[in-house]
């Protein structure tokens, strides 16, 4: 595959409570972040793309919910790539049915800032250069992740039931910008979903919604940001519109867009073009 001298690609296999999982890629290598698609249809992909699968570096797990590492245990077995995560998340995985018997060879730590004042271990992979970061969410434990090339830095967070402070900082000194917009709450308190369901959604360890999104693009906003995809879109609780929607009006009231950002929502179970970034 042909791409920029130093530039990256990225493109989302599939996002939403049906599967994650992302791709990055540099002229060096790539990355998988979550392995919630299975290995046919990553190689499937992959095929279409002109994508070598032995360029893969590792893979990225962001948390032990099964949309999001139901075929690792796949992965591990017949790619046998590196599994990089929190210690925390690696003793869930040790003991999840999906990758319990395949995970230990694959195991690689990084270690999150255990406080807002410590510096974070930076791991380096190829080309990039990755920090981790704590996000509020429901499970074992969940994480997003800071990733650095030469000339590109690349933030991803998906599943955070509310911003941080610290995930704000990352968002805020990121030239590209993966950021959950999962409901509209009209949507959400109007429909079908028991009374406990809908309060797991929205008490700060659930999901962000798409206001909520919003509200985080206007304050990470600034002069170096290009690119912003909004990621795991309810399928029963949001639109594609609504969720574009509420953060274009964000960027617009910014004062800064100026037609140099760009906005996407990405596929729920289908795979988004291949972007340049």
């Amino acid at each position: 595959m042909t791409r920029n001298n130093d530039g990256l690609c990225f493109m989302s296999l599939s996002s939403g409570s049906c599967g994650n999982c992302y791709y990055l890629a540099a002229p060096e290598g790539a990355l998988l972040i979550d392995a919630g698609v299975s290995l046919r249809r990553l190689k499937k992909c992959f095929a279409e793309n002109s994508i070598e699968l032995s360029s893969v570096l590792g893979v990225l797990v962001t948390h032990d919910h099964l949309d999001h590492i139901r075929h690792l245990g796949s992965f591990c077995k017949h790619l046998s790539l590196p599994v990089y995560t929190t210690p925390t998340i690696h003793g869930a995985l040790a003991r999840h049915t999906f990758t319990a018997d395949w995970i230990t060879p694959c195991r690689r730590d990084i270690l999150p800032a255990s406080s807002p004042s410590e510096i974070p271990q930076i791991l380096e992979i190829g080309p990039f250069r990755i920090e981790c970061f704590i996000v509020p969410h429901d499970a074992t434990q969940t994480v997003g992740y800071h990733i650095r090339t030469r000339s590109h830095s690349f933030t991803i967070m998906t599943d955070i039931g509310r911003m941080t402070d610290e995930a704000l900082c990352y968002a805020s000194k990121s030239d590209t910008v993966v950021i959950e917009s999962n409901y509209d709450m009209g949507m959400l308190m109007g429909g079908p979903y028991t009374y406990e369901l809908k309060m797991r959604i929205v008490q700060g360890c659930g999901h962000l919604s798409n206001d909520e999104c919003a509200e985080a693009v206007s304050r990470f906003c600034h002069e170096g940001l290009r690119n912003i995809f909004l990621c795991h879109l309810s399928e029963n609780n949001n639109t594609r519109e609504l969720a574009y929607s509420a953060t274009s009006e964000a960027l617009t009231e910014s004062g800064i867009q100026g037609g140099t950002i760009s906005l996407r929502c990405l596929p729920r179970q289908t795979p988004s073009t291949l972007f340049r970034l």
